[in-house]
């Protein structure tokens, strides 16, 4: 999962008292004194300068935290950098991928007869919606697309791959936050290091949860006393409820809706005011499948968006998905997740066709965002990531220009933005 998407659920914290397992270690501060002297670091060389100076500050830190001295001799010794995982982390896409794509990808006749299977086999999953209030059509999505329902864990060292992040820097509190919380896991006995495997960037088991996610969200799912994300599905699905209830999911209602705009909707709106379904009937949105809204969704707010621009399909995002973004804070993500639990419950295709879309490089999305810097249309550091700034941006640049103010940085957009900046195209 994207992982920035739970930086708001990194909470330090015991497991789930309803689990009924043993609390995890009591960790405080400790400063050094006169009986708590500054610990004693000795560890072999990695053959790298840079990872070996982090470590042993790091090493410091941990045992002013309260990370036993043993515990750290025995799990960092020996410790080297993975080149592997340095890679991944700078790497960036040339070509972005579009949401239509994304979805094509996610959302397959294949994956919707697997998860199918897979959830009618999982009797849990029932007890599992009834305690924490989210379908189980959801869990199972979330399942299919974060380890194809638990075939796909990772094998990478978590320990060793969150000490390469934070030695790199560039997310370093983020990645010492991790180790350190996958420390206090060994550390508790709960499970060894060798058990702790995943992904390169740390996330583990069949929902993919980081270590302070574990530690915070975790629980038994299917009654052993233990909340094994690897190896039991229900202990997984389970944990995953968990974490969106914690987020804030709220029973009986939708994710999303397919809708429908009126000819010269004034697409400004998108990313918008979330307001009730009423509120977005008066100005002409309607259900794309003529059904109305249930009565918990009458009265939930929701925001307009257009993930492929007004060519595309148009959604109301309600509360829920954007719990779903809790999960994993993408757009793409969270419609994938909401289209597969819509099929996999047995509701039809969209209404709307995804449209045909030109992967931009990533020279064209920096540049799009400097031209409209130059412009006076703010969309922030010239990164090449179209987020929610320069997607705001654009809009207002679009608005001034009297075209449709979808936000939607398409190839022909890019070549308008970078003419009118007086760069070549």
């Amino acid at each position: 999962m994207d992982r920035r998407a739970f930086l708001v659920l990194l909470v330090a914290g015991c497991a789930d008292p309803a689990t009924g397992l043993t609390p995890q270690l009591a960790l405080g501060p400790q400063a050094p004194t006169p009986h708590n002297p500054e610990p004693v670091v000795d560890l072999a060389p990695s053959g790298s300068p840079t990872f070996d100076a982090w470590l042993r500050s790091f090493y410091v830190k941990a045992v002013r935290a309260g990370l036993p001295s043993d515990l750290l001799d025995r799990e960092l010794a020996g410790l080297t950098p993975n080149d592997r995982i340095s890679a991944l982390d700078s790497r960036q896409p040339e070509f972005s991928r579009p949401v239509s794509a994304y979805i094509r990808g996610v959302v397959t006749d294949d994956r919707i007869a697997i998860g199918r299977r897979r959830r009618d086999a999982l009797p849990a999953l029932n007890q599992i919606e009834a305690r924490h209030g989210v379908p189980q059509n959801v869990l199972v999505a979330i399942w299919g697309l974060e380890s194809g329902f638990g075939a796909i864990l990772g094998d990478f060292d978590v320990i060793r791959s969150m000490a390469t992040l934070a030695a790199d820097g560039r997310r370093r509190e983020f990645a010492e936050d991790q180790l350190m919380a996958a420390l206090k896991i060994i550390g508790s006995g709960e499970f060894p290091r060798s058990r702790l495997v995943g992904s390169w960037a740390g996330a583990m088991g069949q929902t993919q949860f980081i270590p302070t996610t574990f530690l915070a969200t975790a629980i038994d799912g299917d009654g052993d006393g233990r909340r094994d994300l690897w190896n039991s599905s229900a202990d997984a699905l389970a944990s995953a409820a968990n974490l969106l209830a914690k987020a804030g999911w709220r029973r009986g209602e939708s994710w999303h809706r397919e809708v429908i705009a009126p000819e010269g909707f004034d697409y400004a709106l998108t990313e918008g005011p979330r307001e009730i379904p009423a509120w977005w009937a008066e100005r002409g949105i309607r259900a794309a499948d003529g059904r109305p809204f249930s009565a918990a969704d009458q009265q939930a707010p929701a925001e307009l968006i257009a993930p492929s621009g007004a060519a595309g399909p148009l959604f109301l995002a309600f509360h829920n998905h954007f719990m779903i973004r809790r999960y994993n804070n993408s757009t793409a993500y969270a419609l994938g997740v909401g289209l597969l639990a819509q099929r996999l419950g047995g509701e039809g295709a969209l209404v709307r066709d995804w449209p045909q879309e030109t992967p931009l490089a990533l020279a064209d999305r920096t540049a799009a965002q400097t031209a409209l810097n130059q412009l006076g249309f703010d969309a922030g550091a010239p990164d090449g990531i179209v987020g929610v700034n320069t997607r705001k941006a654009l809009r207002a640049y679009q608005q001034a220009r009297g075209l449709v103010a979808d936000g939607y940085l398409s190839l022909e957009m890019v070549r308008r933005l970078r003419s009118e900046a007086g760069a070549p195209n």
